[in-house]
């Protein structure tokens, strides 16, 4: 920068001292030789109206690119309106710091009037539509400033004329879109060869190629380019950190804009992503554990309760089979009692004088009686173990479920049995009764004889 700084220093100084001493020889010129000054005079204070203008160029589509980048995400847009900010921008300080100023004019028209032919028909009417818009507007409204740069050395009828060499060439290039490269003097070589030298000298170019310092003295003329020579230079350094602003600034587009930094910046975005995504689960993992831990205690919880509840279920209706089956017992008894005296009742009584029969083996419903006591005993074991079970039912509610089913089996078998007994010991009944009348009925008939 220090260095850039002292060349800069250098070069203003020099073009100080150049015009120092080309107003003290512009003192001691001739009539022509003023002449010609007048003429260097006014081609320099075009050069300077080119110069500003190309600053005011620069600007005019400074905003509106940035702000069609700031409108969109995608960084080939981006790129493409970055590349046409840099070639424009190139473009009009270069055409600026030329050394012909009339040609200077005409080529700042020229690439005013093709660049918004280029908005107007491929940035608008094919790539980019509405959001072009602005910079079409812009573009317009610079060919009209542009058009003031010639209103002194153009008549109407070369400025139609240069209007149209514009839209010829237009029409035989649609294709292209880098306008910055073109200048007048291409129209010159493109049209000079088919028209007469008489109209080609009165026609537009005839504007081109005039010396203004011809007339001058070859010293004062060496003064005089030197001094602009050190201006147009000036003038570019000066911008030059303009333009190598936009050329990084489109470095690092074209770079965003590689496959490589595309795929690059995808796998990045994926690591942030898997991130994120890790973060939040660390920072819900607490939450889920805690959430899972009381949905699986509850489960179990549940669980239990329902086994609880058959259980307890189940226990009561064992209860009740138990107390039925007491019921029975005690009825079975009572009815053996019944029949114990119903038996003792109806004994025969022994004749006298009768000689003592040898005993048989009378009925004996003791049996009976022993396996109905033997059963309510084993049912209240049975009961006994269903109030223990009650109070562990908590401890064997897995155990429970085939010794239910098994006691189930007991307790149908043994109703069962004792079913089975009462109607034996019914049937034994009648059976005694009725040999008992038929044994009394023996034992009268004598008598009544």
């Amino acid at each position: 920068m220090k260095v850039k700084g002292w060349v800069r220093g250098c070069l203003v100084l020099c073009a100080a001292a150049a015009m120092l001493g080309g107003c003290a020889i512009m003192g001691r010129l001739s009539g022509s030789e003023a002449a010609a000054s007048k003429r260097a005079a006014q081609l320099q204070e075009l050069q300077l109206k080119v110069m500003r203008f190309a600053d005011e160029y620069v600007g005019g589509i400074d905003t509106p690119i940035r702000n069609f980048q700031l409108a969109t995400d995608n960084v080939t847009l981006r790129l493409a309106a970055q590349s046409w900010k840099v070639s424009q921008s190139t473009a009009a300080y270069t055409i600026a710091s030329a050394p012909d100023p009339v040609a200077n004019a005409l080529d700042m028209v020229v690439l005013a009037t093709l660049s918004r032919m280029v908005m107007e028909d491929t940035w608008v009417a094919r790539d980019y539509g509405e959001r072009a818009l602005p910079l079409r507007d812009a573009h317009r409204r610079l060919e009209e400033r542009a058009r003031d740069l010639v209103t002194d050395i153009l008549t109407a009828d070369q400025l139609a004329q240069l209007q149209s060499y514009c839209e010829d060439w237009r029409r035989r290039y649609p294709e292209v879109r880098s306008v910055a490269s073109v200048h007048f003097r291409d129209f010159e070589k493109a049209v000079g060869p088919s028209a007469s030298s008489e109209a080609h000298a009165k026609g537009l170019f005839s504007v081109l190629g005039l010396d203004p310092f011809s007339n001058l003295d070859p010293a004062v003329r060496e003064i005089t380019q030197t001094r602009q020579l050190a201006e147009r230079s000036i003038y570019y350094a000066q911008r030059m950190p303009v333009l190598l602003q936009m050329q990084v600034e489109q470095l690092s587009y074209q770079m965003a804009a590689m496959p490589e930094t595309q795929r690059t910046l995808a796998n990045a975005d994926r690591i942030t992503d898997a991130a994120a995504a890790a973060g939040r689960v660390a920072d819900e993992l607490p939450a889920v554990v805690a959430r899972e831990r009381e949905a699986a205690i509850k489960q179990f919880m549940d669980a239990i309760n329902a086994q609880t509840t058959q259980m307890r279920g189940m226990v009561t209706e064992l209860h009740g089979m138990l107390d039925a089956g007491k019921g029975t017992a005690d009825s079975a008894t009572a009815t053996i009692r019944s029949l114990d005296q119903l038996m003792a009742r109806f004994a025969k009584p022994e004749p006298a004088g009768a000689p003592p029969q040898p005993p048989g083996r009378p009925f004996d419903i003791t049996e009976y009686t022993a396996s109905a006591r033997e059963f309510s005993a084993t049912l209240r074991e049975l009961q006994t173990l269903a109030v223990q079970l009650d109070a562990s039912g908590a401890g064997v509610a897995k155990l429970t479920t085939g010794a239910a089913t098994q006691l189930q089996v007991i307790i149908d078998h043994a109703f069962w049995r004792v079913v089975e007994a009462i109607l034996v010991l019914v049937l034994a009944i009648l059976i005694a009764a009725g040999a008992y009348r038929m044994w009394a009925r023996s034992g009268q008939a004598p008598t009544r004889a």
